[in-house]
């Protein structure tokens, strides 16, 4: 399950994303409510936790924008607000579910499970791109129907890549996302590792399929060129 989760206050936010990081595996936590639109619209997430009151934009507004952007997974707020009049209007700008906070983590739990059980999203089992291919379940990696061997982080980068394939992901996010939010990543480790995934993903004799959009970050190229 792949979950995006916005809390603006340092200390909850870290305690609650190392436990949903150890429950699912693939959690993104952003501080302010523009950060998480734009996660959002750059990744498929499952279920977007969002608290209510966060710098630049309130969860409430994120998740009008997202449901009129199209957005169908689960949406759960997790906030301090607690007056009936609150949860009628978070549940009436889109949201499946509300917790109020102070809340025990297994009840967090319970209702992301409810949650992903109720959203209707098909599963993918393989990311495609011209003839790259990526099976989510074995994580194992082809091209044109040859097998290659990555790294960890060179898997996570691809798979970052495909999944947001008509994108450009901008830099910082990618280190966010392959790092973690407090690693002090520099830009030359990133190159570093896309030019280690280039000489594996590559073809010899043609443009290599990770493309560079400078000072924004990278995006794949199809065999046209974009």
């Amino acid at each position: 399950m792949n979950i995006l989760f916005a809390e603006d206050d340092e200390h909850l936010g870290k305690m609650v994303y190392h436990l949903l990081k150890k429950e699912y595996g693939r959690v993104d936590w952003v501080k302010d409510g523009q950060s998480a639109y734009d996660y959002a619209m750059f990744t498929d997430y499952d279920v977007i936790i969002l608290d209510w009151m966060m710098p630049e934009l309130s969860g409430l507004e994120v998740c009008k924008r997202l449901r009129e952007n199209g957005y169908n997974g689960g949406i759960l707020f997790l906030t301090a607000k607690d007056s009936v009049e609150d949860v009628v209007e978070g549940l009436d700008s889109g949201a499946d579910d509300y917790l109020i906070k102070p809340f025990k983590f297994e009840e967090l739990v319970a209702r992301i499970r409810a949650l992903s059980r109720r959203v209707d999203k098909p599963f993918e089992e393989t990311l495609t791109f011209d003839d790259l291919e990526l099976n989510l379940n074995t994580h194992e990696v082809k091209r044109n129907g040859k097998v290659i061997e990555l790294s960890k982080k060179e898997y996570e980068l691809l798979e970052l890549l495909l999944r947001n394939k008509h994108q450009v992901l901008p830099r910082e996010m990618i280190i966010e996302r392959i790092w973690g939010f407090d690693a002090e990543i520099t830009d030359n480790a990133l190159d570093a590792l896309v030019k280690l995934l280039r000489k594996k993903v590559d073809v010899p004799g043609k443009p290599s399929i990770i493309k560079n959009v400078r000072g924004v970050g990278y995006k794949l190229r199809d065999q046209n060129g974009i």
